[in-house]
């Protein structure tokens, strides 16, 4: 793997890949003994939402739990509305993705079992069994650094750095409109490039930072859903939007999450008086699924006016505390709390993606050539929302499917066959004197979602949210049209894109499910069981 600068106007590759994280890293690393493979990275490759993932991956390792246990807990969690053919097919998967990530060295913890050694597997919320394998409390980032050392020793493979994906190249060939490759923006020079492949594959993960409070890096602005979007291409489910219900409650932690694991090995919600109180709105108390503890925490702050709740896992031993959790751990005592003796102050933030660009089992999107794998997709695994750790096992599932799908091709489309597009034109544009407007916008977008599209919601708000970011979506659309782009104008234009997404389909659902509640409509319609929300996207003209 090269980490490069872009060099002629037009690069060609046989795929282009666009995100650096388990999905798009694991799809290059399939790909590479047989594909000249590019990667587009945002930041640093090592960074995005992978690498924070503390909590683990799902599977059935253990003898005493099974397939169909697992298949049924998500199809609970994802309350009527998983495609039991996409659980069933990931599911399966599981215990193979596993031993293919040992194989690349994560360093997976592990416990001494009947004089052997064995993965240890933990618990989170809406598992009926211990599955979740984990690397202490840092699995996303133990991932994330194997899969970028072995794509190092990679040749095929070439990865450019902050860089920023503009745009899809769509072009008519063979009487079919199909995905040619990409406009990418240098972050350093601001200068955008032509990069050309048959194949592209979309890995730039979700779009929780459309929210004001989000446990997401900076770069989960939801591009790849825009870009395909634009490219006339349908998303599915994007009203579920799934809220971490425990990120700590600091001025300068920026959200920093309290894995779900916490709870998993007895970690206690609290109110400031020291009551627990999820008794009262689950029987799993703790346990509960993510959207079911993030609600209640969410009434019980707007009930007694709290700015927080707590989450006690200090009648632990100190040694388990530091032994599981020993980073989250750390980072706490960073900012003045020792959880093996005192609680947690935490808050609900957005968190995941549910939905997304509406894929099939090979992960192909509806524009031929077109890929995409990862939060940035909708495979039918999470329906309403979406079980803990299994979205790093979607990733690492549909990166392979996709691989797989494309290296069966029998008579690929050669680089050299493709078109040349335009380049990038900005000969009628000039530099922003005026960026306020972008930084007001992005801050506007953020906070609207956040008050009127959040964990509760009503119809009055939706309509309001709607009205108010579609004036966004005009005035940004503007200063895209007038002036030379920058990385926050890129992001903030997918990001209105994402949030009118949003809020469309929030109002299409006419019922409460999963992540999606609306006091208009409290009650879940059993009518509309497996029915996803799917949205056709309207001609885009000089979008």
């Amino acid at each position: 793997m090269a980490a490069t600068q872009m060099g002629p106007a037009q690069e060609r590759f046989d795929v282009l890949i666009i995100g650096s994280g388990a999905a798009g890293l694991t799809a290059a690393l399939h790909l590479a003994p047989f594909r000249r493979v590019a990667i587009i990275s945002k930041g640093p490759v090592e960074e995005g939402s992978t690498r924070y993932a503390q909590g683990g991956i799902s599977a059935v390792l253990d003898k005493t739990d099974s397939f169909d246990s697992h298949v049924s807990d998500t199809l609970d969690a994802g309350a009527g509305l998983c495609e039991t053919e996409a659980v069933r097919r990931t599911v399966a998967a599981g215990p193979g993705a596993i031993k293919w990530l040992m194989g690349l060295g994560v360093p997976f913890t592990r416990e001494a079992h009947e004089g052997r050694s064995r993965l240890h597997l933990t618990r989170e919320g809406g598992h009926s069994a211990r599955r979740v394998a984990h690397a202490a409390d840092a699995t996303g980032q133990a991932i994330e650094e194997a899969l970028v050392e072995t794509a190092r020793g990679q040749p095929r493979i070439e990865v450019f750095e902050r860089h920023l994906a503009v745009d899809l190249i769509v072009h008519e060939l063979n009487g079919q409109s199909r995905v040619i490759g990409a406009y990418v923006q240098d972050g350093e020079t601001r200068e955008v490039q032509t990069v050309l492949a048959p194949v592209v594959i979309l890995a730039t993960g979700g779009a929780s930072k459309v929210y004001l409070y989000s446990s997401n890096p900076d770069g989960a602005t939801g591009d790849g859903i825009a870009m395909a979007w634009r490219a006339g291409c349908r998303v599915a489910n994007m009203e579920f939007m799934q809220f971490h219900p425990t990120c700590l409650f600091h001025p300068q932690a920026k959200s920093f999450l309290i894995s779900e694991a916490v709870r998993g090995e007895g970690g206690r919600l609290l109110l400031p008086d020291g009551s627990r109180f999820m008794q009262h709105f689950d029987r799993r108390s703790e346990l509960a699924p993510r959207d079911i503890v993030a609600r209640a925490i969410d009434h019980e702050m707007k009930r007694l006016g709290l700015d927080c709740v707590f989450l006690d896992i200090s009648h632990r031993s100190p040694e388990f505390v530091r032994e599981h959790f020993p980073m989250i751990h750390q980072r706490c005592l960073e900012y003045g709390f020792d959880m093996t003796r005192e609680p947690l102050p935490v808050v609900p933030a957005a968190h995941y993606t549910c939905g997304g660009v509406l894929v099939n089992a090979d992960g192909q999107t509806d524009l031929p050539g077109l890929y995409a794998a990862g939060e940035v997709s909708y495979t039918g695994l999470h329906g309403a929302n979406r079980m803990a750790s299994n979205s790093l096992l979607e990733c690492l599932v549909y990166a392979r499917s996709a691989a797989d799908h494309i290296l069966s091709d029998p008579d690929p489309l050669a680089p050299g066959d493709l078109p040349r597009p335009p380049n990038w034109d900005e000969s009628r544009v000039t530099d922003s004197d005026e960026e306020v407007v972008v930084s007001h916008n992005w801050d506007e977008l953020r906070r609207l979602m956040w008050d009127y599209v959040g964990i509760v919601r009503t119809r009055d708000r939706l309509l309001r949210a709607q009205r108010r970011i579609r004036v966004l979506k005009e005035e940004v659309h503007e200063h895209y049209a007038h002036y030379r782009i920058t990385p926050d104008l890129i992001e903030l234009r997918n990001l209105v894109v994402v949030a009118d997404i949003i809020v469309q389909s929030a109002l299409e659902r006419r019922e409460s499910r999963g992540l999606h509640f609306i006091r208009d409509f409290p009650e879940r319609d059993a009518a509309l069981d497996a029915r996803p929300t799917i949205l056709t996207p309207p001609p885009q003209p000089g979008a």
